[in-house]
């Protein structure tokens, strides 16, 4: 196994042989033959522990086994304590916990750039107890790929290997490890599949390991195929404005297999209610979809994604003098000139002698009114809105610059009459909003 690694590095991870690295260890038998393999391949690593205090004096032993270990390989190691048992909320997790906690611990030790790459031991097992939780999830094709091999700065070295030959390695080398015992329990759903369900099709077919192996490569094949249709699809239906997504309506309905398409363009939004999806493409205007996350709009010709997050919306003070101001939509430039030339709805030209500082950037509000360039009377900006045929969403993302909380100009549209520019205007304020 120790040449298998080593030659499986060289062909896939390289660069570890120059970088310095973590290895999650808990103790247990399959981040102990990692540890090992990665030492007699002459790497340079620490060792990063968890002790979750969750059992007793074991999670204690556990820890001072590993430093033991750390000491007989002559390698540096990092503990954190956490007290998981009193952070656990009510029907929460245990496991989740533990998980989110170790893994925002390593994202810092990372970020402080001593080392590089986070090396974990997940191994093909793993991959398959995965597999089924995914299946019994209905993750989709991308839930059956399975663990990847490297994940940003998280390595997974040990995942072409086996449960069965890791424990040969270890045995056949002595080594010593800390049996977990909750490992043993079938309280979680991970444990039952290892438990009654891999040993019964390893029964069935004793190569089972590689059967899997080969079936998962084509479903990741199969994968990256979807993807790469799915750039193409989405190069000729979405285009992108302003922060939300435009699906062409007419154009997708002239795909062949519309609801593989739609799965394929909007699974990754959180998106379940797939028939009310294919019926909001003939739907009427303004009717909505939600998943936990984003927001589905009908609006005439396209449907519109939206993050459905409820998002900061800042007041924005802007100091007479400052140039450049930026703000969630965009940036602002300003600048003082003597006369207009650029025309356009991204830039404001105002009368400076009418302004009173600081000016004041925000989104709209109910209740906003200003009068519109060009005409006579005020209006509210809900109805210029209105009248400007803005969807839902853009008008959620529509700011305001203000001059003692009068309106001066509804950022991309129209600015108030009374700051326009007259003949006599030799100081001018130009504002350029740049998306």
């Amino acid at each position: 196994m120790q040449r298998e690694f080593e030659l499986h590095l060289q062909q896939n991870f390289s660069f570890l042989y120059k970088e310095q690295f973590l290895i999650a260890i808990s103790g247990g038998i399959d981040s102990v033959v990692l540890t090992h393999l990665c030492k007699m391949a002459g790497l340079k690593f620490a060792l990063a522990h968890c002790n979750y205090q969750l059992r007793a004096e074991e999670s204690d032993a556990d820890e001072q086994f590993v430093r033991k270990l750390a000491e007989e390989y002559n390698v540096e190691v990092l503990v954190k304590k956490f007290n998981t048992a009193e952070l656990v909320q009510k029907d929460a997790s245990i496991q989740l916990l533990a998980r989110n906690q170790r893994y925002q611990w390593f994202a810092e030790l990372l970020s402080q750039k001593k080392y590089k790459y986070l090396l974990t031991a997940h191994h093909l097992n793993d991959d398959m107890e995965t597999f089924f939780i995914n299946l019994l999830r209905g993750t989709g094709l991308k839930g059956l790929t399975g663990i990847p091999p490297k994940n940003k700065n998280i390595i997974r070295p040990l995942l072409k290997f086996p449960k069965k030959e890791i424990e040969e390695f270890a045995k056949n080398r002595n080594l010593k490890w800390k049996e977990d015992v909750t490992n043993l329990s079938d309280d979680y759903v991970r444990n039952r599949i290892r438990h009654h369900i891999v040993p019964v099709l390893e029964k069935e077919n004793p190569d089972f390991s590689k059967a899997f192996s080969l079936t998962q490569n084509h479903l990741k094949d199969a994968f990256r195929l979807n993807q790469d249709y799915a750039e193409a699809l989405k190069a000729n239906i979405v285009h992108q404005e302003g922060g939300l997504r435009y699906f062409d309506i007419k154009k997708l309905k002239a795909q062949p297999n519309l609801p593989a398409v739609l799965y394929l363009l909007l699974n990754e939004y959180n998106f379940t209610a797939w028939e009310d999806m294919i019926d909001l493409l003939d739907g009427e205007s303004g009717k909505i979809i939600l998943s936990k996350s984003h927001r589905l709009l009908k609006d005439r010709d396209h449907i519109i994604l939206s993050a459905n997050t409820e998002r900061e919306k800042p007041e924005i003070l802007i100091e007479k003098g400052e140039k450049i101001i930026n703000f969630p939509a965009g940036k602002l430039i300003c600048e003082s000139v003597i006369n207009v030339a650029e025309l356009d709805n991204q830039i404001a030209y105002l009368a400076a002698k009418k302004l009173t500082y600081p000016l004041k950037l925000r989104i709209w509000r109910p209740g906003d009114r200003f009068q519109p360039f060009g005409m006579k009377g005020h209006k509210k900006v809900s109805d210029f809105l209105k009248d400007e045929k803005l969807n839902l969403f853009e008008k959620e993302n529509t700011w305001v610059l203000l001059s003692e909380n009068t309106v001066v100009w509804v950022v991309g549209h129209r600015i108030h009459e009374a700051f326009r520019i007259k003949e006599s205007e030799n100081k001018i304020l130009k504002i350029k909003w740049l998306k």
